[in-house]
């Protein structure tokens, strides 16, 4: 009992340093926690206004508590002066400051195709501040394993794991005790107690974990031997067990799959998505290389087996990821999947030349690469959110212009309907432009052409989408439409009912006509199924229509295709029905239907409008 109390105050002593050690990261830390507090009592009618700037606080804290963590370190562990140290906080600080001016003046941005009234930070933003904050966490993963004679990469990473879960662990504790005495508060004492309590009481437990976290680290200063360090760096034998008897084993198995793979790849060609082999790729590569670094110090059979084997199995999935990255850019052009797999494939092919020569050394080399490729990702012109929309943008201009649809700068319609090929290539181009937030088009590309009426009016031909016939595709398959803004002439109609879908007979609209009660029910056969219409006059059943013809000549207008909305005329959401007793026109607002090749299952979700009936002499 005593040893388990002496652990913990060890750790609440260590959260008390990191305000004498890191006052800056502490500082950025706290204030984050202000403004989440802040907006958690704000309800969001207010809120909504001050969105923008409580975005651009967050992520300057966010920042700033991360970077000051890196140059203090760097400060205390290189120099140990009270100057760089004074000096190390107050770039911190003017870091965060930097960072909101420019988040505040420069990334605000108004979504398109959306309701906000009020500017929010660009997706681009929000990604070149956590691209800041990645790198800032490397470096000071690099710093913390200095010098040499006391620790190393691997030693400083597993040392952050460590500190991360034990914060975790302890927030955790604190925020379920913290909770709970809330809720007996409310329950027992106060039931007008705000359930905003437990928001608060979340943050105050995340900035008390985040201080254990920073408080968990030894002292970095230059020439001191902090003993805490051992302790931090030291694996316990659950860890090692861990490690090399569950999952250097399950890597192991995984490197069989993907080399049989391989040698599959090689005999019968590539018939694997290239999304479902660029995750299970990205993954491997991954997780192996933090495995790698996890285990640099073991020196069992299997974890060296491991070491051995692994940069030779990664150099040859590689080779023939190349091979499907290069079919794939040839068939679809360079987009963001395929841009991030190209940074992984650089880092997991470096990674494992650099571990096969140079073994636990290479690991501040791969951390330098991981954080210039960071940098590279989010850099204007060659950027995820640049580079491939340029290509995009050439591929398609090169498409339209070898069919002569692209004449004086701008697009024209084709005089006669392109190959299927063309077709599916041209509209794969459009909507993958159309779908980006936060980028620059040409002045001739209108982000309209999403609209299947659109793109029809300005290209000549309907949105076109490969056939996958018993092909496994890289995602689901669907067909999304949706009803545009139209008149329609309802002069031959006596009644207008605002259709809903329900599960039964019970939840039905009543009319009354001059033969009788008319009660009109949408069953939607939920879940998936296929739903249909059903009209009953003083109780005996005069429609009982499914929608199963109606989604045939849809999907053969709109066939299956990539999960892409379109837009659909009242021509093709509409249906006309005539019975002795009536006639009926039902119009829908829209149709979602969905397939899933690899579940074998197909869903309905058909959502009616209007429902127009007139009654017969």
């Amino acid at each position: 009992m005593g040893n388990i109390i002496q652990v913990i105050s060890r750790v609440f002593k260590g959260a008390i340093k990191a305000f004498r050690r890191y006052p800056a990261v502490i500082a950025n830390a706290a204030a984050f926690s202000i403004v989440t507090i802040i907006r958690i009592h704000l309800d969001w009618p207010q809120q909504e206004a001050y969105n923008f700037i409580f975005n651009c606080l967050h992520l300057s804290f966010a920042l700033g508590a991360i970077f000051s963590l890196a140059v203090i370190t760097a400060a205390q562990s290189r120099f140990n002066t009270k100057k760089s140290f004074i000096i190390a906080n107050a770039l911190g600080i003017l870091a965060t400051i930097l960072t909101l001016i420019l988040l505040y003046f420069f990334s605000g941005v108004y979504p398109e195709y959306s309701a906000m009234r009020y500017q929010r930070v660009s997706v681009l933003a929000t990604a070149r501040v956590s691209a800041a904050i990645f790198v800032s966490f490397l470096l000071f993963n690099i710093l913390a394993g200095y010098p040499k004679e006391q620790s190393d990469f691997s030693k400083a990473f597993f040392m952050i794991h460590k500190s991360f879960f034990i914060a975790l662990l302890y927030g955790l504790v604190i925020m379920g005790g913290a909770s709970g005495v809330a809720g007996a508060i409310q329950a027992l004492l106060y039931k007008g107690l705000s359930s905003k309590i437990y928001g608060y009481i979340g943050t105050i437990s995340g900035f008390l974990a985040f201080t254990i976290f920073i408080g968990y680290f030894p002292d970095f200063r230059k020439g001191i031997v902090d003993e805490q360090r051992e302790t931090s760096q030291n694996q316990p034998r659950f860890i090692e067990v861990l490690f090399e008897y569950i999952m250097v084993p399950i890597m192991l198995a995984l490197t069989l799959v993907l080399v049989l793979w391989v040698g599959k790849t090689i005999l019968e060609g590539m018939r694997v998505p290239f999304v479902q082999l660029s995750s299970i790729a990205s993954s491997y590569a991954i997780g192996g290389i933090w495995l790698h670094i996890m285990i640099t110090h073991y020196k069992t059979g299997l974890a060296m087996f491991y070491k051995k084997i692994h940069s030779i199995a990664v150099i040859l999935i590689l080779a023939v990821e190349a091979w499907a990255l290069v079919i794939q850019l040839q068939k679809f052009g360079l987009k963001t999947t395929e841009y991030f797999f190209v940074l992984i494939w650089i880092v997991a092919l470096t990674a494992a030349i650099l571990l096969m020569i140079k073994k636990g050394k290479a690991h501040n080399i791969i951390a330098i690469i991981v954080g210039i490729l960071t940098i590279i990702s989010v850099a204007p012109h060659i950027g995820y959110n640049s580079l491939p929309v340029t290509a995009q943008v050439n591929r398609l201009e090169g498409i339209l212009k070898q069919e002569g649809m692209f004449k004086n700068h701008k697009i024209v319609p084709a005089t006669k309907e392109p190959e299927q090929g063309v077709r599916e290539s041209i509209t794969d181009s459009v909507l993958y432009l159309s779908n980006l937030e936060d980028v620059k088009l040409p002045v001739w590309f209108d982000k309209d052409f999403r609209k299947n009426d659109v793109f029809k009016q300005n290209l000549g031909f309907e949105q076109t989408f490969p056939s996958h016939k018993g092909a496994i595709v890289d995602e689901h398959m669907g067909t999304y439409l949706r009803l545009t803004q139209e008149a329609v002439d309802i002069r031959d109609y006596s009644w207008a009912i605002n259709m809903q879908d329900s599960y039964g007979e019970e939840d039905h609209v009543t009319v009354n006509g001059d033969k009788g009660t008319y009660k009109v029910c949408w069953k939607a056969n939920q879940p998936y199924g296929v739903p249909n219409l059903k009209i009953l006059l003083n109780d005996k059943t005069i429609v009982d229509m499914n929608m199963n013809e109606y989604i045939d000549k849809v999907l053969k207008r709109y066939p299956l295709g990539k999960a892409n909305r379109r837009s659909a005329t009242i021509e093709d959401m509409s249906m006309e029905f005539e019975t002795p007793e009536i006639k009926g026109l039902l119009i829908l607002n829209s149709i979602d239907i969905n397939v899933d090749p690899r579940l074998d299952k197909i869903s309905y979700w058909i959502y009616p409008g209007t429902l127009y009936i007139d009654e017969k002499p």
